[in-house]
């Protein structure tokens, strides 16, 4: 296959960064996204020749292709902040199996270990054709790359969406110098294994076609070696800290990046006045600077055990009743993944638990838990700013960078309760009051523990956070992976 473009550098991922709305009157309302790849991509500079190739996700985006020029996808710089970017128009149905029934149904639950395996995963014949569907959205994702790209360029692939899209795209363009990110932790091999044998195989001979597979933290990278050493006998060499497969005479580098929080734009995003306002509604919420604050900030993943976090919130108030009317519980639990029940039933429970916890403690003064469904990110910054004690408890995370944002925002530091789950444990852990996330007792205790260390403590342990979590910010991460290319 020939390039019919010549982009040098490109990235891959299942959500771009503008999403489109319709209008009432039918004109288009673009939505510029964040994170780390946006920032990461803004490195490079306008002038590198990159390409950011993405799925339209809803009516709104498959309008933009539409209306694009030739229907081809590639959207308008001017609603992408100057990054060129095109957008594939996956028929729906295959989308969503491809979205909902593998890789947020079948593939996040597998490396995040979520199965009740008594009644799931069942792989039928529902599941062979979700299957199909997956390997031609990512069929469709390696066409678009190898139609993009200058010969040589390199291609960042992103995330469980895309795990086949390497060897996919090596098939097409052997002359591309291809990455592949799992953003995800990795499940270890006898978890993985439930998926089945030829799926399993697909699935790790795909990322393996990329000449680097990279990982949050070297665990995950580790699991994934295990992996293809179990599920397909690859080889795997472990020398002076490096790391590498050969399956099928080709070998793939593994490598690790610790993605880090953008210290720069926190800090100043949340100081603009639409966050000091909400930063005064929260506190007025809370009743008083005498109070203690605790915040979380997820949203609504089962992964996040935000219903294990509640429970031990409330094992606080009962086990420590000298809190009670002298803390406050802020939970931002925003809704995620919708279109699943799973998700919805999670959200309800999260919601009916809040309540349960207000009603029995709750004083004319004071109520214990401050909980927010709807999304706003002025108002999650304004609780990292007045965060006193940070609860991240995920049952299993990739990293978990609301770890590393809240000790960066914090305006008087914070102490911070960890699971030994999040893949930030391996960076923080040492100055965190990490737990097994699973534990409530011991989540309450390590709850009092924060709650009651000291100023001068907490300062100290929130600066070596703070070092720690800027340690790698997006731009750098995305620079080193570049490099390591090649």
């Amino acid at each position: 296959m020939v390039a019919s473009h010549a982009a040098r550098v490109l990235v891959a991922s299942n959500r771009g960064p503008v999403s489109y709305s319709l209008r009432e009157d039918g004109t288009l309302a673009p939505r510029r996204g964040g994170g780390g790849l946006v920032s990461g991509l803004s490195a490079i500079g306008p002038d590198a020749d990159a390409v950011w190739v993405c799925a339209a996700l809803g009516d709104g985006d498959r309008a933009a292709v539409l209306r694009s020029a030739g229907g081809a996808g590639r959207l308008s710089t001017a609603d992408t902040d100057g990054q060129h970017v095109r957008m594939l128009d996956i028929p729906a149905d295959t989308f969503a199996s491809a979205y909902n029934g593998i890789a947020n149904s079948v593939l996040w639950f597998v490396h995040h270990m979520l199965f009740q395996t008594p009644l799931e995963p069942v792989f039928d014949e529902d599941f062979r054709d979700q299957w199909a569907a997956y390997v031609a959205y990512n069929a469709a994702f390696a066409d678009a790359l190898a139609d993009e790209a200058g010969k040589g360029a390199a291609v960042l692939v992103q995330d469980y969406h895309l795990a086949l899209v390497p060897q996919l795209l090596r098939s097409r363009r052997p002359d591309l110098r291809i990455g592949h990110f799992s953003h995800t932790p990795w499940a270890p091999p006898d978890y993985f294994r439930l998926l089945p044998d030829d799926v399993a195989a697909e699935v790790l001979s795909g990322i393996l076609g990329a000449d680097r597979a990279c990982f949050l933290t070297r665990r995950w990278a580790d699991a994934f070696a295990a992996c293809c050493a179990d599920v397909l006998g690859a080889s795997v060499i472990r020398d002076a800290g490096s790391l590498t497969i050969t399956y099928r005479g080709r070998t793939t580098r593994i490598g690790v990046h610790g993605l880090g929080a953008d210290a720069d734009f926190l800090r100043e995003r949340a100081h603009r006045p639409d966050v000091d306002e909400r930063l005064a509604a929260l506190q007025e919420a809370v009743g008083g600077p005498d109070r203690k604050v605790i915040v979380r900030v997820d949203r609504t993943e089962l992964s996040k055990n935000i219903v294990r976090g509640l429970l031990a919130y409330a094992q606080l108030l009962r086990d420590h009743p000298e809190w009670q009317g002298r803390v406050v519980h802020i939970a931002f639990a925003y809704p995620s993944r919708h279109d699943l029940a799973v998700y919805r039933e999670y959200t309800d429970e999260v919601s009916d638990l809040a309540e349960e916890i207000n009603e029995e403690f709750a004083t004319p003064g004071w109520q214990p838990v401050v909980l927010h469904v709807k999304d706003d990110f002025a108002r999650s910054l304004a609780a990292y700013r007045l965060a006193d004690v940070a609860l991240v408890n995920p049952i299993r995370d990739g990293m978990n960078l609301v770890a590393k944002e809240i000790p960066v925002v914090s305006d008087d530091g914070v102490a911070l309760v960890l699971s030994r789950e999040a893949g930030a444990y391996e960076e923080l852990g040492d100055d965190a009051f990490v737990v097994n996330p699973y534990d409530i007792r011991a989540t309450a205790n390590a709850l009092h523990q924060a709650l009651s260390v000291s100023h001068g403590e907490r300062a100290e342990a929130t600066k070596r956070l703070v070092a720690a979590s800027t340690a790698l910010p997006p731009q750098q991460w995305f620079l080193d992976q570049l490099r390591a290319l090649g």
